[in-house]
């Protein structure tokens, strides 16, 4: 694992430094956004900007893009490691509320770099939680639908024993019961967000480890040769990364009766196999790809699908972006980065 090193260094696309929080702003409120650079980060950083909040977004670029930000220009980053505890604490100075995006993600990454993964998983979730007790703001986690692993009996919902099956599905458990303690035992208003398969525009197809829709939309856009794993018929519940941001805003102000607990973030529809989701990204990119077949990933689950009724009742939220417009979007996106028509 490489050497922690702090990182403590303001840029900012507009006036920003961190100082106190801004005057004059009636309803608006100071947020810190973590991983802010990343892709969730990124369309959760801009949406606060654009209605009108002060943001903060904390990143060590090791994996985000500040490029991802330049549609929230009034956002102030601070480069700074999660690991390290006084970044976050300064960072978190003068904030209403915290939203906790930052992870190092993927199953298969976590099983090569499991003490990595728990490091700044864990590790870093702590260092917020406990920013978040010191300046009286509530926090917002990125929790993962992987923390269930396999189960018996579908959807999905929080009453379930969870059966993590990677060190990533682990460390997000870990997250989840931190922010319980914290919440019962030292009075921080903390709420955890189980996320299914999200999408969208400005999601990483480069990495080693980039999720599938990715993927698939820069294979068919580049006459490249898309990889399914195993037999395809794996089942996600995918949810569209402008729903995650609405489920975040909920989050932020959801009752004292939410505080300490988890609520599952997905599409709400029907699951899509692997080979289906191929095929309609084939339709909209006009392709028709060869797919390469290779055997299944250790730690992946079988089949997704989030039961979403504690979310509606208790945060109000309900995903509005269904699969198909969703992915319509994201190609868009992909066909207009890489240049095309």
């Amino acid at each position: 694992m490489q050497a922690r090193r702090p990182i403590e260094r303001v840029r900012s696309f507009a006036s920003g430094t961190l100082g106190a929080p801004t005057t004059g702003a009636d309803t608006g409120m100071r947020a810190l956004v973590t991983g802010a650079a990343g892709f969730i980060g990124s369309h959760l950083s801009a949406r606060l900007a654009a209605d009108g909040h002060e943001v903060v977004g904390l990143d060590d670029l090791s994996e985000g893009l500040l490029e991802n930000l330049e549609g929230a220009r009034s956002v102030a980053i601070v480069e700074v490691d999660l690991r390290d505890a006084a970044g976050v604490a300064r960072a978190a100075e003068g904030c209403d509320v915290i939203f906790h995006q930052g992870a190092k993600r993927s199953v298969p990454r976590s099983l090569v770099e499991p003490i990595l993964t728990t490091d700044v998983n864990v590790g870093g979730t702590l260092n917020v939680l406990l920013a978040a007790r010191a300046v009286g703001a509530r926090a917002v986690l990125a929790s993962s639908s992987a923390v269930y692993g396999d189960q018996d009996s579908f959807p999905l919902h929080e009453g379930m024993l969870p059966r993590p099956k990677s060190p990533y599905a682990a460390s997000k458990l870990a997250g989840e019961a931190y922010a319980r303690a914290f919440s019962s035992s030292l009075g921080v208003a903390v709420v955890s967000l189980r996320y299914f398969n999200v999408y969208g525009p400005r999601q990483d197809p480069a990495s080693e480890y980039a999720a599938v829709v990715p993927r698939f939309i820069t294979a068919c856009l580049t006459g490249g040769r898309p990889v399914v794993h195993g037999d395809g018929e794996q089942a996600r519940d995918f949810t569209f990364v402008g729903d995650v941001v609405e489920a975040n805003l909920r989050a932020a102000q959801a009752p004292t009766s939410t505080f300490g607990e988890a609520f599952n973030v997905g599409g709400g529809a029907t699951p899509t196999s692997i080979n289906d989701l191929l095929s309609t990204i084939a339709e909209l990119t006009g392709e028709s790809p060869d797919p390469i077949h290779e055997p299944e990933r250790r730690g992946d689950m079988r089949y997704t699908a989030a039961d979403m009724t504690r979310s509606e009742t208790l945060l109000g939220h309900r995903p509005a972006v269904g699969m198909q417009e969703g992915l319509r979007r994201t190609v868009e996106w992909f066909r207009s980065s890489l240049g095309g028509p």
